[in-house]
């Protein structure tokens, strides 16, 4: 009892999320994460079924992702609902918004497209994206493509995030060098 007392008035104080408390609840409740995992607390997390998520070392969420261990489809009909494990491997990087599905295996150092529905294991070192996900190439070469277009495109270093306080000034000219379509990297 006082240890929740103790995270009520922390979290009050800003000195832990709410993100991070639902973390170490679907922790407590059995779903295993591993070291080094970036971006997990802006993720939804199946709760109710959280025991059934596995997550690797160096695994990276982008903003809203979903994981979801279970599909209630087929209570209604048959009085029970679908569940199975997720796994999601090291290395691995989750965009923004992806939903990953029950069942699904996401394999070490893969890249889940921004956006896609996962209803099928993604093998180690692909990159899928879609609705439903498939398969777009080997992580190897989606990273070797970009390598070579960083050789004609604006580079920016840490000062030019927010992290870092990127000024007013360094925003105007990001975004003026970012014209019709041009792709730049930041670090």
């Amino acid at each position: 009892m006082f240890e929740r007392v103790k995270k009520a008035i922390a979290l009050r104080l800003g000195r832990i999320s709410a993100e991070q408390l639902n973390i170490e609840a679907c922790i407590r409740q059995g779903m295993k994460v591993g070291l080094g995992c970036h971006g997990l607390g802006a993720a939804t997390i199946d709760y109710a079924h959280c025991w059934l998520i596995e997550i690797g070392d160096n695994v990276t969420f982008a903003p809203q992702v979903y994981l979801l261990a279970h599909d209630a489809s087929t209570k209604r009909h048959l009085d029970y609902t679908k569940i199975a494990k997720i796994v999601i491997e090291d290395g691995a990087f989750i965009g923004a918004r992806a939903l990953i599905m029950p069942g699904v295996t996401v394999g070490k150092n893969a890249i889940v497209a921004a956006g896609s529905i996962v209803t099928k294991s993604v093998p180690e070192g692909m990159v899928v994206a879609g609705n439903p996900a498939r398969v777009l190439s080997t992580t190897e070469a989606y990273i070797q493509k970009h390598q070579e277009k960083m050789g004609h495109s604006d580079l920016y270093d840490e000062n030019w995030t927010i992290g870092r306080r990127i000024s007013p000034d360094m925003c105007r000219q990001m975004s003026d060098q970012l014209i019709n379509g041009s792709v730049g990297y930041v670090k």
